[in-house]
C-alpha cells in the first residue's frame, strides 16, 4: 500500500468534506493509499509542499508570490465557501464603507478572495473600511464581536450554515464570495519538485476523492449525515438547506478544472496580490491529465 500526507490549510466544509467523505467510506484504502491527513493550517509553505494539501487558493497565492511550481489534480468547487455576516442596519456589502469587518489577511486566499468581491462592490478594503485581521478558525469569537457590536460584520467559513445564523441572530448575509467570484478551489495540489504528479499515491487520493464527490451527489442522505458532524450546531433542516444551495449545486462530479474560469481567476487574483499572473490555468490545473 502507498502512503502519503494530505494537509488540509483551513477549517470546514470548503475545506474537509471530501476528504472527510473518503476517509470515512474507506475509498482511500480501496485505491491502495494510506493517507495521513494533516492539519497544515499554521504550517508555512515550506513545510507544506513536502506532502499533498487540499488548499488550492493557498497553492495558487504560493506560486504568484513565491514561484513554487504548485499544480492542481483536483478541484472540488469553483465557488468559494465564504460569506460576509452583518449586523442589523446593513444590506448590502457598500453598507460596509466605514464599518467594522473582520476579514482575513491580505495575502491569505480567503481574504484575497473577499477583497477582490469588495472591490467589485466599489469599495477599496484598505480606505473604505475599518479592517480587523482574523486568522480562520471557527470563527467563534467573530460571531460573539458581532453579537456584542465590537465590528459590524465578518468574514466567515464553512464552519456555520451563515443563512442560519443569520437568522437566528436577526443579521444579514450581505454576499456570498462564491455568488461574486469563481475560482477552482479545493481537491488535491502538489509541488512537483517534491511529488510528481503521476505518483501512484497521489493519483489513488485523487481516484479517492473524485468518488467522494460522486457519492456527494449520488447519495444525499449520506451526504447530509457526514455535514452534521461538522455543522452540530445546526438542525437537520438547516443542513439540508445548506446542502441544497452551497454544496449539491457547485461541488464538481469529476474533479475537473474549468479552465476559462481558472484564468480568469489567476489574473484577477493576481491584480489584487500586485504581481504578474505567471502562469496559466492549463498550467495550473492539471486535472485534466489525471486517471
Amino acid at each position: 500500500m502507498y502512503t502519503i500526507d494530505l494537509a488540509y490549510v483551513g477549517r470546514g466544509l470548503h475545506e474537509e468534506l471530501v476528504a472527510y467523505i473518503a476517509d470515512q467510506h474507506d475509498y482511500y484504502a480501496d485505491e491502495g493509499v494510506h493517507v495521513a491527513l494533516r492539519d497544515g493550517c499554521s504550517w508555512n509553505d515550506e513545510r507544506l509542499r513536502h506532502g499533498a494539501t487540499i488548499g488550492l487558493g493557498r497553492t495558487l497565492l504560493s506560486r504568484l508570490t513565491n514561484g513554487i511550481p504548485w499544480v492542481a489534480l483536483n478541484v472540488n468547487t469553483h465557488r468559494p465557501l465564504f460569506w460576509f455576516l452583518a449586523r442589523p442596519g446593513l444590506t448590502s456589502l457598500a453598507d460596509l464603507a466605514g464599518r467594522r469587518l473582520a476579514i482575513h489577511a491580505p495575502h491569505t486566499a480567503p481574504g484575497c478572495f473577499a477583497r477582490i468581491v469588495l472591490r467589485q462592490a466599489g469599495l477599496d478594503p484598505d480606505r473604505d473600511i475599518h479592517t480587523i485581521v482574523r486568522a480562520p478558525g471557527d470563527y467563534g469569537m467573530d460571531l460573539r464581536w458581532l453579537h456584542d457590536g465590537r465590528i459590524d460584520a465578518a468574514l466567515v467559513g464553512s464552519t456555520m450554515a451563515p443563512e442560519a445564523i443569520a437568522a437566528e441572530h436577526g443579521w444579514q448575509v450581505l454576499a456570498w464570495v462564491g455568488d461574486h467570484f469563481q475560482i477552482p478551489t479545493v481537491g488535491v495540489a502538489v509541488d512537483p519538485t517534491y511529488i510528481h504528479p503521476d505518483d501512484p499515491a497521489v493519483q489513488a487520493v485523487v481516484r479517492a476523492h473524485r468518488r467522494a464527490l460522486q457519492m456527494i451527489h449520488n447519495e444525499p442522505d449520506t451526504t447530509v449525515r457526514h455535514l452534521q458532524t461538522f455543522l452540530g450546531q445546526h438542525t437537520v433542516d438547516e443542513t439540508w438547506t445548506h446542502y441544497e444551495t452551497f454544496i449539491a449545486p457547485h461541488f464538481t462530479t469529476d474533479g475537473q478544472a474549468d479552465l476559462a474560469v481558472g484564468a480568469t481567476a489567476i489574473t484577477t487574483v493576481a491584480a489584487e496580490l500586485g504581481v504578474p499572473a505567471t502562469v496559466t490555468a492549463s498550467e495550473f490545473y492539471r486535472t485534466a491529465a489525471t486517471t
